[in-house]
């Protein structure tokens, strides 16, 4: 009976934990959502009064006036195209480090996993004079081929664990059925190891989806700026012209592909979380 009681009492705090945790979570956001659809005098006088009625024009106004709808779509390519490059790339790299032995192997991968020490302010002025000499200033290609760099290392190793854990004796059973080196990777332990490259794209995404630093220094150009550095000017803009309806809007669109992708794939990365720490 008291073990029991214990239980009840143990369960109860934690859904109280839980139900805290969730309001710490939603609240900001419904701030947000209510403000995007308010004028800015009612943002200023009071920012919790429900909008009423709606004015959805704000969304139009970030779109348009604000220059989001440039930001949208630049991100929308960049983070897209990095994310199919920098998961085709690290699988392969993560497939040959977790299955094959051959010699410097170890020091190839720590070669590869020293990029993670090394943060992103150190590395900006000497990228920027690289870039600029290679002519890749103001380009979405210049800007996905540092996006891509810069997370093979991460990538690779989150997803060595995937292959690393994926039983030999399926391998070995293609290799016996006829498979070769590529047919195994592309048609068995690809496949194998989808939720791996799943929850590698989803962290991907969310970290060059909301990149700031690298966008603001390697492009200047207003019609090529991704969207957080296009949020970023509307902050300043903000000082001279008071339009807080549209910042929230741009805030609002910001956050929306990152919800619809964890809703989409949530199974998925839940999956991902787990399957790379179990070995045969």
């Amino acid at each position: 009976m008291i073990n029991r009681r214990q239980g009840m009492i143990g369960t109860f705090i934690r859904n109280i934990i839980i139900l805290f945790w969730i309001a710490i979570v939603i609240l900001p956001i419904i701030w947000i959502l209510f403000n995007s659809i308010k004028d800015s005098g009612s943002i200023l006088t009071d920012p919790w009064e429900l909008p009423i009625p709606p004015k959805f024009v704000n969304f139009v106004n970030a779109w348009g006036e604000a220059g989001l709808g440039y930001g949208f779509r630049n991100s929308l390519i960049v983070t897209s195209i990095s994310i199919v490059t920098i998961v085709g790339v690290s699988s392969l790299a993560a497939y040959v480090f977790a299955r094959m032995n051959f010699r410097f192997k170890k020091v190839l991968y720590y070669f590869f996993i020293a990029g993670l020490m090394f943060p992103t302010f150190i590395a900006m002025a000497p990228l920027f004079i690289l870039v600029n000499k290679l002519g890749l200033t103001n380009s979405l290609f210049g800007l996905i081929l540092v996006y891509t760099s810069y997370s093979l290392a991460f990538t690779i190793f989150i997803l060595t664990p995937f292959f690393k854990s994926i039983p030999k004796s399926i391998e070995e059973a293609a290799i016996i059925d006829g498979c070769g080196p590529f047919q195994v990777f592309f048609k068995v332990m690809l496949p194998l190891a989808k939720p791996g490259l799943i929850s590698a794209a989803i962290f991907n995404f969310v970290g060059i989806w909301n990149e700031y630093v690298i966008g603001l220094i390697l492009v200047t150009d207003t019609e090529m700026k991704t969207l957080p550095v296009a949020l970023g000017n509307l902050m300043m803009v903000i000082q001279y012209r008071t339009d807080f309806g549209a910042l929230y809007a741009g805030i609002i669109m910001s956050i929306i592909p990152v919800i619809i992708i964890y809703l989409i794939f949530q199974t998925q990365l839940m999956a991902g979380t787990t399957s790379g720490a179990v070995k045969e």
